[in-house]
């Protein structure tokens, strides 16, 4: 008797200040059947409410708290309802964020590229169009020692969820492509990133027999392997972003048909990079102006 009376003075009870502060936060978000469900689980005691956030940069947008449930007693079906709840608030917290983001990310998204890099705005523009294109971008960075290349692939490499980041002379034994170890396939820096971004640091200094390999990589999205009667075929459907040094390690002269005659590749291998940068290292006065 004396239970069920305690049920009857929580339920007829009006709700606390903080209880209503609760519920006016968690009607930003729910639907008013769950709503009703909640508010008689805080006023029988049965659940708290907490706040958390999605603790993100301020840069994407403001990290504005959302509220939680809490369980004050064990119940597992209660615990369902709760996690169902927490769940639905979240991704609707995520959703809204994503979407005041997406109305500003054409300007917010390069400004998370090699940010200690004054400057070189245009190829930060490139690099966050290769982090989001559906179709394959590819982009060589070509210029003088010391001006940022390879802080912009490192990023670029942080920031996409599958990339492979190597020297073009090969940071392993299998190079760019793959080797064969017995019965054991040892994939390159091209296969390791299937369906993400290849970084390429150095790409001058590619060794010969992996050209055949990034041509097939850059242009179907495979590399074979031939070797000692082996023979096989692995996906490698990349976007490749690579740096490279002109011949004599910098650029001399400002004469563009001149400049051309200091990069190290051939036609072939330009031709299948859709954006190519040439940056040089700032002179005095603009050095000075930075």
């Amino acid at each position: 008797m004396a239970s069920n009376f305690m049920k009857f003075i929580h339920f007829v009870r009006p709700l606390s200040k903080k209880e209503r502060g609760y519920m006016s936060e968690l009607n930003k978000h729910l639907e008013p059947r769950d709503l009703k469900k909640i508010k008689n689980l805080l006023k029988n005691k049965k659940i708290g409410v907490s706040f958390s956030s999605l603790g993100i940069s301020e840069k994407i947008g403001d990290d504005a708290s959302f509220p939680q449930l809490n369980l004050a007693l064990e119940d597992n079906e209660l615990q369902l309802f709760t996690e169902k709840i927490n769940k639905e608030i979240e991704e609707k917290v995520k959703r809204r964020t994503f979407r005041l983001f997406s109305e500003r990310s054409k300007k917010t998204i390069k400004e998370f590229i090699a940010p200690n890099i004054f400057g070189l705005g245009l190829v930060k523009e490139a690099a966050a169009l290769q982090l989001f294109a559906v179709e394959p971008v590819h982009i060589l960075l070509l210029g003088d020692p010391g001006t940022g290349k390879t802080d912009i692939l490192r990023s670029v490499s942080n920031l996409h969820p599958i990339t492979s980041f190597g020297l073009g002379s090969g940071a392993s034994k299998a190079g760019l492509s793959a080797a064969v170890k017995g019965n054991e396939i040892i994939r390159g820096l091209l296969p390791m990133a299937n369906e993400g971004i290849c970084c390429i640091d150095e790409l001058n200094l590619m060794k010969k027999t992996d050209y055949a390999a990034l041509y097939s990589a850059m242009e179907k999205g495979i590399i074979t392997y031939d070797k000692a009667n082996k023979h096989f075929q692995l996906d490698a459907h990349v976007r490749v972003i690579a740096t490279s040094n002109p011949k004599g390690d910098r650029f001399v002269g400002n004469i563009i048909d001149i400049l051309k005659k200091q990069i190290p590749f051939d036609s072939a291998l330009l031709t299948r990079f859709h954006l190519v940068f040439l940056i040089r290292k700032p002179g005095l006065e603009r050095f000075a102006r930075i």
